[in-house]
């Protein structure tokens, strides 16, 4: 008798339903977050589990993974991704595993991807790393807008990451205002110390790919955004189309028109994030150094603002990247942007 399992996973606890062919529940039980318990509850079963689906949360590293190693054939589902059962007043975690079990029986799961456990620390490091740039930009912004406000002049950026203490004296005459500003290079200081020294981690321990390395001939990215880029997509094989490839880096509009009207938006959320950021840095970087970008930039601000501009320009960079590591050619300005 072919069986299939489903679990919803929480914080501290999960609950395991089982169903079989004729869709009746065969097993239903809260169990705490351990390996051990859910591998025991699953035992008595082992040999008909055609499947276990596990809810796609922020957790599921340590069931999914420990599954696999028990022999176990794992699914990750979508949660964006499922259509909710309807007619049903009542659900609770129960019914949420069942209904796991169900659509994979059904064979209509929408499923997410399990990304290698092998290099999935490399990209939670590199990760991390877009966090300390973001609170570095954000101590930055906020010490320039200090400068700005006592002084009344305003100072770059760069010219604030050149800035030493022994300077301080010269743009502030409160000794409060000088300590103040003293912590700000102090925290800008070593949040780029430890952006540094992620960098230099990640790039011992993993380097470029081959179908990765062509990444780099796009004007602006260096090795660093190619490895983050490379890292989130894994394996680019698993996007059929390039809409696909562009829609998880966030790329397009989430938005549903009929008859020319809109009638209703989607999940903006849907999507990897981290692409998303990549390749808004990656344009960025290239309307600075590749004229054409500049240009293509310049004519889309003209009709809407800078936010749409860059939004656009970072998904026709994502499409040309999309090209180039499924099939391993270089950059080319003056094919994208003809």
């Amino acid at each position: 008798m072919k069986l299939y399992a489903g679990i919803d996973l929480h914080s501290s606890n999960c609950y395991l339903g089982i169903i079989d062919e004729q869709l009746d529940k065969v097993l239903g039980k809260r169990v705490r977050n351990s390996l051990p318990l859910i591998i025991d509850c699953l035992a008595p079963y082992k040999k008909d589990i055609q499947g276990v689906v596990v809810e796609s949360t922020y957790n599921w590293y340590w069931l999914v993974d420990g599954l696999q190693e028990h022999g176990y054939r794992v699914h990750l589902a979508n949660p964006a991704a499922i259509k909710q059962y309807e007619g049903i007043k009542y659900s609770d975690d129960k019914w949420d595993s069942l209904w796991l079990a169900h659509l994979l029986k059904l064979d209509i799961l929408p499923q997410g991807y399990i990304y290698p456990k092998e290099t999935r620390p490399i990209r939670d490091l590199l990760r991390r790393r877009m966090l300390f740039v973001r609170q570095r930009t954000a101590d930055i912004l906020s010490f320039q807008s200090m400068i700005t406000r006592n002084t009344g002049a305003r100072m770059s950026v760069n010219n604030i990451k050149k800035l030493a203490e022994a300077n301080l004296g010269q743009l502030f005459s409160n000794p409060d205002l000088i300590f103040m500003a003293q912590r700000y290079l102090s925290i800008i200081d070593f949040l780029s110390q430890q952006i540094k020294t992620i960098e230099k981690q990640a790039m011992k321990k993993i380097g470029l790919t081959e179908s990765f390395k062509w990444l780099c001939t796009i004007t602006g990215v260096g090795k660093i955004l190619a490895m983050v880029i490379m890292m989130e997509v894994g394996d680019i094989a698993r996007f059929n189309k390039v809409g696909n490839y562009c829609s998880y880096c966030r790329c397009v509009r989430s938005e549903r028109f009929s008859n020319g009207k809109k009638k209703g938006m989607g999940n903006k959320k849907n999507g990897n994030k981290y692409l998303s950021w990549a390749y808004v840095e990656a344009a960025n970087f290239c309307i600075r150094h590749n004229p054409q970008a500049a240009k293509f930039y310049q004519r889309k601000k003209a009709k809407s603002n800078g936010i749409v501009a860059i939004k656009a320009l970072s998904n026709k960079l994502a499409r040309a990247s999309y090209y180039m590591m499924r099939d391993q050619v270089p950059f080319e300005s003056q094919m994208l942007f003809a």
